[in-house]
């Protein structure tokens, strides 16, 4: 009969089992049911230009992307693919890194941690460099683990091809040579490996993968090493920038974040009396933890960095399961034998819980239609939902207005021509975005696509669907991408508007004739956005019975023609101007109106038609060319008598 370890074991196994499955299985339905997301979508269209390196980062993720789509057919689940298929194989990673150092069945507990661990058990459902960069990342540990154990030539070359593999993905691949670098240096009893040509033939081949990005930036005025390095981040002292930990132990989950520090410590202590097994992992656990915890309060702390940690944190789970067991041991002389035991098995479970909420939120945005009657407007991100409706109605304006398949789509963000170049084969999509360019370190890519602003002057003459995504600019945003537009174009008419997700995501779709050659002249009608204001009532105010809703909108050169009032997204009335305002022309310097002075407006709700709660007060005004546009937003409480 078999005994309790065995069956242990066998629980283990059925366990790992089942969590690969369903998470494969979410993972699977969800890539098919979300639009790509603004990175992959890049990482795609790089695909289309081949190049050893790109102005942010190496060739991988991209040649990863356009492989998956040249394989599966183009949609987005073949983009991700095979960042899907090297996601899914991280708990088995573990596992074979695990396996030599530890037990079977610490080894499969390390896998099943996995799971726990929110964003390793995320990793492969975007097409992101993160998941080639850990799927290298590990093989370089086991080889180089295995390397220095055997000393077997197979592994020291194995360990230096996965070493290029991961420095031909990401610059921040380099923490893990320099952790290599660190372990050999500090061991002792291996710098006899220093003698060996097997340790240097291996840093030789490690040493090609530099080749992508060094040659990319030897050319290109070094540009990929100053986003990283210089520009993306501010190098000074930030106070948000000691929230690191905080914020790391929410996405971790407080408890698994404790037990990998815990574990971390347990292995320096090992290190120290001399297991230089554990020595290695604590090496690349603490070289990516350490670098980004100290760094955090003068690096970038405007876009996603909350991932980086994730190349420390996985390691330590090797480690994990002795650190429960030792948590476990001092929780039971502590309290009991029942509770210790019930206290750690808590761990993973959270971790479980924070993977399954991740999933959901993340998932949120394939049911974005559906989830809106629930979490009202404002709520939702759509990053990566709404891309097929805006494909379809450019199709439809196509068709419409007589325009070429083949015709020049101009966007005012490059992930909108992305988008509509994955979409629409026959499109030739460019950008005049300078701000999300120049903020992503891909500026200097579209340059040299000449797929920027630049690269359309060259067309000069021909004529232009331009789309804007309005739901992403604030009023002086807008302003500015219409100016450069206006600029572009002798000529720039509104066509049509597209609100999704009771505007949450809306763009505006205009044809620009006649591209100009250089930035000289204006074009006569420039269809700029509208100004407006809410003077009453206040933000955060509660009013009842009949109240009077003030403020004032104005469009210079086109006038208002229309004022709509909103609730939760709903139109509760519809105005005009009516009120003159002269401080308004003053202060806006607004003679350009036609309708100034008359610019301001007043509209009686009548609150008592409506329910007793907090509402979204916002304004629609639809300037004289027919544009709409939201803004002037604020939370407002109705609480009329019972």
């Amino acid at each position: 009969m078999p005994n309790n370890n065995s069956r242990a074991l066998n629980r283990s196994v059925i366990f790992l089992c089942l969590l690969g499955l369903l998470t494969t299985a979410i993972k699977i339905f969800l890539a098919l049911r979300l639009e790509l997301y603004s990175d992959e979508i890049f990482y795609w269209q790089a695909s289309q230009f081949p190049a050893l390196a790109y102005s942010d980062l190496p060739f991988m993720a991209a040649l990863l992307a356009g492989l998956g789509a040249e394989l599966f057919g183009h949609q987005a689940v073949a983009v991700r693919s095979l960042f899907l298929l090297m996601g899914c194989s991280v708990p088995v990673l573990v596992y074979w890194l695990a396996r030599p150092l530890t037990s079977h069945k610490q080894a499969l507990i390390s896998a099943i941690l996995t799971f726990c661990l929110p964003m390793a058990a995320f990793l492969g459902l975007l097409a992101v460099p993160d998941v080639p960069l850990i799927f290298w990342g590990l093989l370089l540990i086991g080889s180089l683990e295995r390397a220095t154990r055997e000393g077997r030539w197979r592994w020291w070359l194995l360990a230096g091809t996965f070493a290029a593999l991961g420095l031909s993905t990401h610059y921040r691949f380099s923490l893990y040579v320099l952790a290599a670098l660190i372990f050999m240096i500090v061991s002792r009893s291996h710098w006899h490996y220093w003698r060996s040509g097997r340790l240097w033939l291996a840093a030789l081949i490690a040493m090609t993968g530099l080749y992508p990005a060094l040659s990319f930036n030897l050319v290109h005025d070094l540009s990929g090493i100053d986003y990283h390095l210089l520009s993306r981040h501010p190098w000074q002292f930030q106070l948000e920038g000691l929230l690191h930990p905080l914020i790391q132990g929410t996405v971790v989950t407080p408890l698994l974040y404790g037990l990998l520090w815990l574990t971390l410590w347990m292995l320096i202590k090992k290190a120290r009396a001399g297991d230089t097994r554990a020595g290695l992992i604590a090496a690349f656990a603490a070289t990516n933890l350490g670098v980004y915890l100290i760094l955090a309060p003068w690096s970038d702390t405007t876009r996603t960095t909350l991932h980086w940690p994730l190349s420390g944190y996985v390691p330590l789970l090797v480690y994990a399961p002795q650190a429960m067991s030792s948590l476990q041991a001092w929780l039971s002389a502590r309290y009991n034998e029942h509770r210790g035991r019930v206290l750690v098995r808590v761990i993973p479970v959270t971790g479980l819980i924070g993977t399954l909420l991740l999933f959901v939120g993340i998932g949120s945005q394939g049911f974005n239609q559906q989830l809106q009657a629930i979490t009202g407007s404002g709520v939702l991100s759509n990053k990566m939902a709404g891309w097929q409706p805006l494909t379809a109605h450019i199709r439809a304006l196509q068709r419409t207005y007589d325009l070429p398949d083949d015709g020049l789509i101009v966007t005012d963000n490059y992930y909108t021509s992305a988008q509509i170049g994955f979409a629409m084969e026959a499109a030739r999509p460019y950008t005049i975005d300078r701000d999300k360019t120049v903020r992503d370190g891909r500026y200097a890519q579209y340059a040299i696509w000449q797929r920027n602003e630049e690269g359309l002057r060259q067309l000069a003459g021909e004529q232009a669907l331009f789309i804007t995504e309005d739901s992403t600019l604030d009023i002086n945003e807008k302003l500015a991408v219409m100016d450069r537009a206006c600029t572009l174009f002798s000529e720039l008419n509104l066509l049509d508007q597209l609100f999704l997700y009771q505007g949450d995501k809306i763009f505006s779709f205009y044809l620009g004739k006649n591209i100009q050659a250089s930035a000289t002249s204006t074009a006569a009608a420039c269809p700029k956005p509208s100004h407006m204001w809410l003077d009453q009532p206040a933000a955060g105010e509660t009013i009842n019975g009949q109240y009077a809703i003030s403020g004032w909108a104005i469009n210079d050169g086109l006038g208002v023609s229309r004022i709509r009032i909103l609730l939760n997204a709903e139109v509760v009335g519809d105005t005009q101007r009516s009120i003159a305002r002269e401080d308004v022309v003053e202060i806006r310097n607004a003679q350009n109106d036609p309708g100034a002075p008359t610019l301001g407006f007043e509209f009686v709700l009548d609150t008592r038609n409506l329910a007793n709660g907090r509402y979204q007060l916002a304004l629609e005004v639809i300037s004289g060319a027919g544009e709409r546009q939201r803004g002037a937003t604020r939370q407002i409480t109705i609480a009329n008598p019972e």
